[in-house]
């Protein structure tokens, strides 16, 4: 009998969670760990391996439990991950040889500068549509490579696997059985040319990775092997996988060209679905797989910014000055207008459509008058400018209506002030859906959607989004134009290049 019966393992930067969903996608259970940050160096970012690991088996027990506990009512697991964060582990014995280097970290930087200046630049992005940036995965895994003892050795004699987040949790969840990943996770390696669907020999050749670390590539609606039966009570099927940003577009339902959505997590990351050609930015931003489905790729122009929620992390637990982060928004909707406070939360660098590693935060515009209420309204207004520059940019490389209407999620997205505020500058509806958790919404659904459960994308592959609020913007497009030119005005100080 096919379950009936979804689970879905959100692994983030800084959480683990997984939910529990009916065949309608609607969620029933969840479970949740915080997940603990190391930061060894300035600019560095670290993961303990077996955090991840315990973290992700431990919420998806938590969510099975609270759905009924019997694990053979579900008909798949899906898997969404933060992106291009890089683990490297023994074969034989599935242990990492060092700490998961994290998306955010910056220790590849003067490693990017120098494919930068040797002209390497262009075919990176002819062949991966990214950019020379540490974020990606291809320097992270050649920093590996070159520092941990003996290594480079165990690689070149097959002895290593590689794998972001999501290869490494199926690889412990089969028992070492499957080492694969899918299109949208490779992707955003910089070894992986998305058009012709396949890792590149001239790119492993340039980063000296031997091929045989990488993973097998599969679609994002796909088989991926089973659990063990010991993890789960059962042998269950894991049926999909996408990273974090690619599974919140499938959740939002972002199945057209011209539609786009925008995620407000640790980071936030905007996607524009572009069909089934890549369009090559001219504004700096990343051309990606947006999903891979029965062989067929459908392309994004996405923008990245590196900083979201960690600003109003920042305030909490750097600052001290919030208890939660609710908080935030309740102070921003009190700050005395008349302070114009701008915050840029270019804390390891800044993103799309900038691309400045070496960018640092900095606040303008104190007054003897700001206070706490005045920052948080500078770290909330912070996410908003940077998701207009992210449009304005998607405007100018898309030829059709790009940010029309943007569809929303993550946490941030509880706070009507911060979201009216965003409409406000966009001058463009922003669109709340039921269900904000959108990523696990996405994973659940392409793994439904390998077991039968549900309909194809199109039309009636949306049915599963709902719209919970719509923010229309109600600011005069003169004021929303002189405020995004402070914003820009503050970019430019703090630039370094």
């Amino acid at each position: 009998m096919t379950g009936d019966l979804l689970l879905a393992l959100d692994q983030g930067t800084t959480s683990t969670r997984a939910i529990a969903f009916d065949a309608a996608l609607t969620p029933i259970a969840t479970a949740q760990e915080e997940l603990p940050q190391h930061f060894p160096a300035p600019g560095w970012v670290e993961h303990e391996p077996e955090d991840i690991w315990q973290g992700s088996l431990a919420t998806l027990r938590g969510a099975l439990a609270g759905a009924g506990g019997d694990p053979r009512r579900l008909a798949g697991i899906g898997i969404t991950n933060q992106r291009e964060t890089t683990l490297l582990w023994d074969r034989a014995t599935g242990r990492c040889l060092h700490r998961a280097i994290v998306w955010q970290d910056r220790r590849t930087a003067e490693h990017c500068a120098r494919l930068r200046a040797e002209g390497a630049e262009p075919l990176l992005t002819e062949r991966t549509g990214l950019l020379a940036d540490p974020y990606f995965s291809a320097t992270k895994l050649a920093w590996l490579l070159d520092h941990v003892p003996g290594a480079r050795a165990a690689a070149e004699r097959g002895s290593l696997a590689f794998g972001t987040v999501d290869c490494f949790v199926i690889w412990r969840l089969t028992g070492g059985r499957v080492h694969a990943t899918d299109a949208t996770n490779a992707a955003r390696t910089m070894l992986f040319d998305i058009r012709r669907g396949d890792w590149d020999d001239e790119l492993l050749r340039l980063f000296r990775i031997p091929r045989s670390v990488l993973p097998e590539v599969r679609d994002c609606a796909a088989e991926f092997g089973v659990t063990e039966a010991a993890h789960m009570g059962a042998a269950v099927p894991i049926r999909g996988v996408a990273g974090d940003q690619q599974a919140a577009t499938v959740g939002q339902g972002c199945f057209q060209p011209g539609m786009v959505k925008s995620t407000y997590g640790t980071g936030c990351f905007a996607l524009l679905n572009t069909g089934e050609t890549p369009v090559a930015s001219h504004a700096r931003l990343l051309t990606t797989i947006a999903y891979q489905l029965g062989g067929r790729r459908t392309y994004a122009l996405e923008g990245a910014i590196f900083v979201a929620g960690a600003a109003v992390q920042w305030l909490r637990d750097g600052l001290g000055i919030i208890a939660t982060a609710a908080e935030a928004g309740e102070l921003a909707a009190k700050a005395d207008p008349a302070q114009e406070v701008t915050l840029v939360p270019a804390f390891t660098g800044l993103g799309a459509p900038h691309w400045d590693a070496a960018a640092r935060a900095a606040i303008f515009g104190l007054t003897r008058g700001a206070g706490r209420a005045e920052l948080c309204r500078a770290a909330l207004e912070s996410v908003s400018f940077q998701t207009r520059d992210l449009i304005d940019a998607m405007r100018a490389d898309w030829p059709g209506e790009a940010g029309t209407v943007l569809r929303v999620d993550g946490g941030m997205v509880a706070s009507d002030w911060t979201m009216q505020f965003l409409a406000d500058l966009l001058g463009a509806p922003v669109d709340r859906p039921v269900v904000r958790e959108t990523t696990a919404l996405g994973a659940a659904y392409l793994a439904g959607l390998q077991a039968g459960l549900c309909p194809a994308p199109g039309a009636s592959g949306a049915t599963h989004w709902r719209l919970e609020r719509r923010f229309v913007p109600a600011m005069a497009r003169q004021e929303a134009a002189r405020r995004h030119a402070i914003w820009q005005d503050a970019v430019e100080r703090t630039l370094t290049r």
